[in-house]
């Protein structure tokens, strides 16, 4: 069994692929930071005993996402991790940081998405895991573009759950979401969180666990579970009053 994990130099990604090396899966890592690949190779391969392969691929451009595909063939499971995020009012932040986000939480976990997606589809198997975000149940004034990346994950895979049902497939997807999670993520957007936030660790057993009996949403944590069902039933300008409030206090201002 093969699993392709992109983002996976650090953070949930790393960690994804520590789980998976524990249970005997073969790695592809794609990540931009070679040095770091190579370690986590080294680590596995010494660790696990596992075949690891590695890419340094940006996949910010879709032109190296169909690429990645036409060299990386028959995979089982899919991880689209690799994401990025930025804090600031939307007529602020920077417009090349804007495209920088919605080119590699968006158009990779698209074109990634469809390309092994038809593959699994013709052998009828298969797993595919979307990272999103609590953050793509609702509004996120302060970091927009980071929220409506990932609403746009969340009802992509909700749409392609419901075609893959419709024609009783044995292909499976799922989407991960979490709320504020230890990784270098945070440092990268410029926020801090005020929530206590979780471990990489503890996100990715969880999510392996929960992704090998198929479940759709994996949602690690009793208090984000309580926000999900929340951001469902109360008013969405609620939400993103409460969304900018929250945003505020990470920047350390009220």
């Amino acid at each position: 069994m093969k699993v392709l994990v992109t983002g996976a130099s650090s953070g949930i990604g790393r960690d994804l692929a520590r789980e998976f090396a524990k249970r005997n899966f073969d790695l592809i890592l794609v990540a931009r930071n070679i040095e770091r690949l190579e370690a986590l190779k080294q680590e596995l391969i010494n660790d696990y005993k596992v075949n690891v392969e590695y890419l340094s691929v940006d996949l910010s451009r879709r032109e190296n996402c169909i690429d990645l595909h036409s060299k990386v063939k028959d995979i089982d499971i899919l991880v689209n991790n690799a994401g990025l995020g930025d804090f600031g009012e939307f007529s602020e932040t920077e417009l090349t940081k804007d495209f920088s986000i919605i080119d590699t939480n968006i158009t990779s976990v698209h074109v990634l998405t469809k390309l092994y997606l038809k593959d699994m589809r013709e052998k009828n198997s298969g797993k595919i895991l979307n990272v999103a975000s609590i953050a793509g149940f609702m509004p996120g004034p302060l970091m927009a573009t980071y929220y409506a990346s990932k609403n746009y994950v969340v009802r992509l895979s909700e749409s392609i759950r419901e075609e893959l049902h419709k024609a009783k497939s044995n292909v499976k997807i799922s989407i991960l979401c979490p709320g504020p999670v230890k990784t270098n993520f945070n440092n990268v957007a410029n926020v801090k969180f005020e929530l206590s936030s979780l471990s990489s660790e503890y996100v990715a057993r969880y999510t392996v666990e929960k992704l090998l009996k198929d479940k759709f949403y994996i949602v690690p944590g009793k208090m984000i579970k309580v926000g999900k069902f929340f951001s469902k039933i109360v008013p969405t300008s609620f939400v993103a009053k409460v969304c900018y409030k929250m945003q505020k206090r990470k920047e350390g201002r009220d």
